[in-house]
């Protein structure tokens, strides 16, 4: 079913095909179409950061930024979902056109800019949900907002999702936004994540729970700032890691026709880069560290790479753009066979 219907949205511009496919999906879910499309969830339970996953298998932030498809999602077959990317207020992203589509290395390059309706309304979404799996919120900067003074807007979003949310990413990555990947430096790093963690100290004592927080970080490091990136996080008193975010890099995709648009590329050519952050987090992490694998998962086989390169769980994106929801359950199926050979 899905081959036909990607074949049908594809001959739309990217950003268009994007929001029918999910209002679509949303209109379909009192007909049952997206439990048609992705079948009854398939179990293989993950117990981490003190949250019950149902399967290690979720959704990446990115494709519902203002959580408008949570319940529809929700019904696909995934193990959780990550809404977001989220700012104080609402902005509108960078100018049109601002995504493309690169089939034949089942890639996208974005540069969107964290277009979104704000943190309130991501925050009446999750409110109204009716999806009981876990959730992720995906928090960021406005777009005019120095790099010094990023703190005051992430502490921002952090406190009013959390009450509604299972766990809160904290997005340092993105390519586009100008000067955002500064913050992945260690010194604008520690400062951040001690006051984030000062401030979940606060929210969980008057929410009476706790909630991970994780950072997510890009694959364009050279190993040294990587390492040391990776010791801050460590030290500090963050749950866990995403890694990674997309890659500037067109090395992959050399000659493509959109391979000198500027924004980030995911799918495919992202995975080596991804798989690479990944072995390095999980080296100077230890074997303990909760690490989500993310970036280039086009196939179950993907998905197994990530659990034996160190993933603890891992989400799609582009992948599951060109796949579907067929995606998922391959990736469960090709984790637990990893997990099954493991010695």
């Amino acid at each position: 079913m899905y081959g036909w219907l990607r074949n049908g949205l594809f001959l739309l511009p990217p950003e268009v095909a994007h929001d029918v496919a999910l209002n679509a999906l949303s209109a379909g879910r009192f007909v049952g179409l997206p439990r048609l499309m992705g079948g009854c969830r398939q179990s293989a339970p993950v117990e981490l950061m003190g949250l019950s996953f149902p399967n290690p298998v979720g959704l990446a932030a990115g494709l519902d930024k203002n959580g408008d498809h949570i319940d529809a999602l929700g019904q696909l077959g995934f193990g959780f979902i990550e809404v977001g990317t989220v700012t104080p207020k609402p902005q509108p992203g960078n100018p049109k056109p601002r995504m493309f589509r690169l089939p034949e290395h089942q890639a996208l390059i974005n540069r969107l800019g964290f277009n979104n309706k704000g943190v309130d309304h991501l925050v009446e979404r999750l409110k109204s949900t009716r999806y009981q799996g876990i959730i992720g919120a995906n928090i960021g900067k406005q777009k005019e907002t120095p790099v010094d003074q990023a703190a005051t807007d992430y502490r921002h979003c952090l406190e009013k999702v959390y009450p509604y949310c299972d766990y809160v990413t904290v997005n340092i990555s993105s390519p586009n936004t100008a000067n955002l990947r500064q913050l992945q430096d260690t010194g604008h790093l520690s400062e951040l994540l001690a006051e984030l963690t000062r401030a979940r100290g606060q929210l969980a004592a008057k929410h009476d729970g706790h909630r991970p927080i994780l950072v997510k970080i890009a694959p364009d490091w050279d190993d040294a700032a990587l390492t040391a990136s990776l010791e801050t996080i460590g030290n500090s008193s963050i749950d866990g890691l995403i890694a990674t975010n997309t890659t500037l890099d067109r090395t992959a995709v050399a000659g493509h026709a959109h391979a000198r648009e500027a924004g980030g590329l995911s799918g495919a050519p992202v995975k080596p880069l991804a798989d690479r952050t990944l072995a390095i987090a999980r080296r100077t992490l230890g074997a303990n560290f909760p690490i989500v694998g993310l970036g280039g998962i086009t196939r179950g086989e993907d998905a197994a790479d990530k659990r034996r390169t160190g993933a603890d769980l891992v989400q799609i994106y582009t992948g599951f753009i060109y796949r579907g929801p067929d995606l998922i359950g391959e990736c469960i199926r090709a984790w637990q066979a990893a997990d099954e050979k493991a010695p």
